[in-house]
Order: structure tokens, then sequence, then C-alpha cells
């Protein structure tokens, strides 16, 4: 049998746009292995856009969900397709449609206990891998082989511009002030919306990108800097978000899964950490600026502020960024 790997991908899109690199290490130390990634629909469309990938296979389970007679439907129709499968997510159930597919070797840490689903476990070493992506290389036995690297699909970028009536005559600020995990990793609205009127003052277009979930601090963003944004949050798909981010000069994010697309796209990035760290999930590009107030509290990895005051956040005033601001500018 031809070698084919199957990868079961993470449910975050963050997650996903770091997995790329454990696929670029496969390419590089087996370059002509053939891989699919099994996903569910939130992070499926990132992996569309990774040229490594041949087929993206939909895995239409909820978070939390057993749904065993969908898992050994899927597990029914991926039977004999592969030599090898890498489950990246850490739970059981992750790991239950490899193994009901039969796939000869099945590789992952041992997570849940997943002693009779794996046949190649191993034992995760934090200290030794201590980012995610170290981790999921590490599940290849390869070595780094390069950023992720998103395609852009010029023709969809055209139609977004055009049906939305986009300018691109200036340059571009993005913003992404949402963070799927908790509001402990949110830069305050307040603090985008003061670098969004600095923005507008010095010549820059500021677009808001995000999910559904993100439009009320959005909003909030767009009424305290006078409306001087275009709000795209909840108005775009993943893939529409993807593409568009493309074209800013410059991105300033929260640590979320937006924020690793813009730096796979290849645009200048600024990321604010609170509750998180840039020693786990950092922005994988050379064009990225880390903004933290290491303060002795932080980062707690909590959904919520412990302490009840986000000074991490809070205390990291939007003045500090105004110099990339400057910057975006004169490049352009």
């Amino acid at each position: 049998m031809k070698d084919s790997v199957l990868v079961v991908g993470p449910s975050w899109v963050g997650d996903m746009v770091m997995a790329q690199t454990l696929l670029k290490s496969l390419k590089e130390c087996r370059p002509d292995v053939s891989l699919d990634m099994l996903a569910p629909p939130a992070s499926l469309p990132v992996a569309e856009r990774m040229p490594e990938v041949r087929r993206c296979i939909e895995f239409g389970v909820g978070h939390g969900e057993l749904s065993l007679g969908y898992r050994l439907s899927v597990a029914r129709r991926l039977r004999g397709e592969y030599t090898q499968a890498i489950v990246l997510p850490n739970s059981l159930k992750s790991a239950l449609v490899p193994a009901f597919a039969g796939i000869p070797l099945r590789t992952g840490f041992l997570g849940e206990m997943r002693y009779f689903l794996l046949n190649d476990p191993r034992l995760l070493d934090e200290k030794r891998l201590p980012r995610m992506i170290d981790r999921f290389i590490a599940l290849g036995d390869g070595d780094f082989a390069g950023h992720p690297a998103l395609r852009i699909d010029t023709e969809n970028f055209k139609r977004q511009v055009q049906g939305r009536n986009l300018d691109l005559s200036s340059p571009i600020l993005g913003l992404c002030p949402g963070a799927e995990f908790g509001d402990a990793k949110r830069w305050p609205a307040s603090h985008f919306a003061a670098l969004a009127d600095r923005a507008s003052h010095i010549g820059m277009q500021v677009w808001i990108f995000g999910s559904p979930a993100d439009k009320a601090v959005a909003d909030e963003i767009c009424d305290e800097s006078k409306n001087v944004c275009v709000n795209l949050a909840g108005e775009t798909s993943l893939t529409d978000a993807i593409d568009l981010i493309s074209a800013c000069r410059l991105v300033v994010s929260n640590d979320s899964g937006l924020m690793h697309i813009a730096a796979a796209t290849g645009v200048e990035v600024a990321v604010v950490y609170g509750s998180t760290s840039a020693n786990f999930t950092p922005p994988l590009s050379e064009k990225a600026s880390i903004l933290s107030e290491q303060l002795d509290c932080s980062p707690c990895f909590a959904r919520t502020c412990p302490l009840g005051h986000k000074n991490c956040l809070q205390q990291l005033k939007p003045e500090k960024l105004f110099r990339l601001l400057d910057l975006a500018v004169a490049s352009s």
C-alpha cells in the first residue's frame, strides 16, 4: 500500500494552523506520503488551505459527544485506505475512528489512557517539547520544516472586496478582538478602539475580523472609535476571513485562532498576551511582534481573571503599539 497518513486534526482553529508544521515535517522526511485530514467543521476550512493536504474529511461530531454509530460509519469508509493515523487531540474519543478503521499504525500521545486504541503510543515530555508545534512535529518523527503558510484564493478575495465594496487604496489595519478560550485573553475593547482611532488619523483603514460570537465586542469598538472601522465580525466565513486578512498591512490580535491565521498569511502581526504565554503558542512568523506586561500573576492560563482586575491586559496600553502603526504607514 502506498504511504498514506490520516491526520486526526484538532477542533480549535489556531491548533489546526499549527498542525501544518507536522504536515510540512512529514512531507520533508517522506516526500511521497499522501496526507488526509479528518476534523470537525469549525477547523476543517483551515486544512483546506494547506497545500500538503490531499483530502479533507469532515467529522461532524460535537465536542464531548460519543456518537458511536457515527464514528463506526466514518471508520468503515476509511478502512483499508491508510498505512498510518496520527491523532493530534489527546482525548480517548479522537482515537476511536482510526482504531475502528483498523489503520495498521496508530500514533499519538497516551492522553486519556488510550493504550488499547493506539499501537504507537508516545509519552509526552512537556519539558522537552514545550511548544504545541514541538509536540505535533514529534508525532511525525521529523524536524521543523517551516512555518504554516496558508493558500490565498485570489478569486475569492476579489469577490469579497467587490461584494462588500471594500477599499484597497490605503493601508489596512486588521483587528481581531475575539478569543474563544475566555475573557482573560481579550485585550479591552477600549484599547482596540484607541488603536483604531490612531490608525484612522494617520491614514489607515481599520477592518475588524471575528466570528458571530465576537460581534458584540466589535460593535463596541466601532462605537468607541466613532465608526472609523469596517466591521466584518460575524459577516464572513473563515475562508473569506483568511483571504481578506491577507490584504492587511498589520494585524493586531489577541492570542486566538485568527492570530495564527494572520501569521500564516504572511502579514505583519502584533499579538497581545494576557492569561496565556507566547512560550506555548507563539505566532509562527518572522513578521510577528509579541506584547506582554509580564506581570507576576501571568500567565495564569485561566478563562477569566482569578484576581478580577485583568491587569495583564488593562495595563498594556494602546500607545505601546502606535510605533507599529507608524511603521505600517511608512512602508506603504
